[in-house]
């Protein structure tokens, strides 16, 4: 039996905010698993504990190796990519690259020596060596042992670094290459078990997709976490779902498509548990009101015998006082545990004009921002779509920021014309003590009651969260804040940079959507593959802005 990795009951906090709750999962031989949901709900957490490089405060991860099992503690046939490891600066390429097959080498090593002494002794190999050469056997020929040193030159080039010096030191090397290094030396070592914390980051699109191949054809398990979507597409045969608000795990089968239907066939259940929650509302409401009249209409009196009219009068009068009080503790019942309507999709929506807004809506001549921004002109008309590229530091986010009136340029002008609102790829930095619903209601008018009944029709947000204090709230729950507060407020032109940043996967499905059918003027930027090629719009590439001397 191959490796497997099991996690029992894990519980794991920090700073006294709790982020797994006794959570459980397995991860069988052969499988393909993406750990998805939004930042900070735990899914790297998750990872860290089940490559054994934290302790959980409670519970234990189990690897069952060959018909054994074993409490994890780092090792064995477990490898992991994590986001916050780093290289020693003096280490060479070459030296990274060697270390990764160490471990492969040491057991093919170790077959020629025992392979010698069955061939010199023959009852060796009936006993104790011939056992364990038929154990190491197994797992070289598993981790693919014979084709390491071609799978590691496929790797070196899948991810784009066929041209690197192998005596370079990784010091000198870019935070890209260095990630992408340590992704190709993993990758070459083959473990049976192999944890990626989001592999993508770094890669283009070219090597991305090499990945996935690569991922796809190896025999091993594999544990991803990702927010790439063509990634998880391409990739995952089930998903788990780290669920940030309740600090559990949901596994969903079918790969991606199959997580995303179950997305959508929970809200379809959903929508049936109201409808029945109603049509029973209003069916108890109808026979409390009518009992009385359906019980014995028009019954008159027989042989004159008032005595026995009345009692029997009496007795129909308690039936239909009994059926009533029945009826209404029902209701009472129902109406104490109410089925709300589930909430309907996003959307985003334009202010109401006298006329709808035409023309030009942003101008901007000459525009910059010194060692940010190169100088640009810029022109976008109503109900148009701008997609802004550039490499990372070309002035992205600093464009928008000034499009929004957040930040002065220093050098030319700009114009803009109707409601602008913009998402930050992060979210805003929270007030402490400030409440969830505070947040949202901040400088709107309404009462408290009416806000919690926005927020909550949103669907984005339990009632049960409103009073959390927003500092105590994920990365993801506060971007979830930051969105909810967009698309409640009617807007002319939306500025989103990095919209999906922090999201889960099926909210952001959900927000390309709403984009999709906004009618407004939108502009984005976004490193999002799938976001990127569905877009229908225009195209604006920036360049780097020439620094100064420091």
């Amino acid at each position: 039996m191959r490796t497997q990795i099991t996690a029992r009951d894990l519980t794991k906090s920090y700073d006294g905010r709790l982020v797994l709750d006794a959570v459980n999962c397995s991860f069988p031989a052969g499988e393909r698993a993406a750990v998805v949901g939004e930042n900070g709900s735990g899914k790297s957490t998750l990872l860290r504990l089940l490559a054994g490089r934290e302790r959980p405060d409670a519970g234990r991860v189990v690897v069952h190796d060959g018909g054994t099992s074993r409490t994890m503690s780092g090792g064995g046939g477990v490898g992991s990519f994590l986001q916050e490891e780093a290289l020693p600066a003096k280490l060479t390429v070459r030296r990274v690259l060697d270390r990764s097959l160490a471990e492969l080498r040491a057991i093919e090593s170790r077959l020629r020596a025992l392979e010698a002494l069955m061939a010199a002794d023959e009852a060796a190999a009936l006993g104790e060596a011939g056992e364990e050469y038929g154990r190491l056997l197994a797992l070289f020929e598993l981790r693919g042992g014979y084709d390491a040193e071609a799978r590691l030159e496929r790797a070196l080039a899948g991810l784009g670094l066929v041209d690197l010096e192998r005596g370079q030191r990784v010091g000198t090397l870019s935070g890209g290459e260095l990630g992408r290094l340590r992704l190709a030396a993993l990758l070459a070592a083959s473990p049976e078990v192999l944890l990626l914390d989001e592999p993508t980051n770094h890669l283009d699109d070219r090597a991305a997709d090499w990945l996935a191949d690569h991922l796809r054809a190896r025999r091993g398990t594999t544990v991803v976490v990702s927010h790439d979507r063509d990634f998880l597409e391409r990739v995952a045969t089930t998903v788990w779902e780290v669920d940030a608000d309740r600090r559990r795990l949901v596994r969903h089968g079918g790969g991606y498509a199959g997580y995303l239907a179950e997305h959508a066939a929970a809200r379809r259940r959903w929508a049936a548990e109201h409808a029945a929650w109603r049509a029973e509302i209003d069916r108890l409401t109808e026979a409390a009101a009518t009992t009385a009249r359906r019980v014995a209409p028009g019954r008159g009196m027989r042989d004159g015998n008032k005595m026995a009219y009345d009692r029997a009068g009496g007795r129909v009068q308690r039936s239909v006082a009994g059926r009533v009080r029945n009826a209404e503790e029902r209701l009472r019942r129902l109406r104490a545990e109410p089925v709300p309507p589930p909430p309907e999709p996003l959307h985003f929506t334009a202010p109401p004009h006298a006329a709808p807004l035409d023309g030009t809506v942003l101008a901007a001549e000459g525009l910059a921002v010194a060692g940010r921004l190169a100088p640009l002109d810029l022109t976008v008309e109503a109900g148009a779509r701008l997609l802004v590229t550039g490499p990372n530091g070309a002035g992205k986010s600093t464009l928008l920021s000034v499009l929004a009136g957040e930040l002065a340029p220093d050098r030319g002008t700009f114009t803009a014309r109707g409601r602008v609102a913009r998402l930050g790829q992060e979210p805003p930095p929270a007030r402490r003590g400030q409440t969830l619903l505070a947040a949202f209601a901040e400088g709107r008018p309404g009462t408290a009651d009416e806000h919690a009944e926005r927020l909550l029709a949103l669907g984005l947000f339990a009632a049960d969260r409103f009073d959390t204090p927003v500092d105590r709230l994920s990365t993801g729950q506060r971007q979830r804040l930051a969105l909810a507060r967009l698309v409640s407020a009617p807007a002319d032109v939306l500025l989103l940079d990095e919209p999906t940043n922090h999201l889960s996967p099926a909210l952001v499905e959900e927000v390309d959507a709403a984009l999709a059918d906004y009618p407004g003027t939108l502009v984005v930027v976004s490193h999002d593959r799938r976001l990127r090629a569905r877009w229908r719009g225009a195209e604006l590439r920036l360049s780097p802005a020439v620094r100064g001397p420091a």
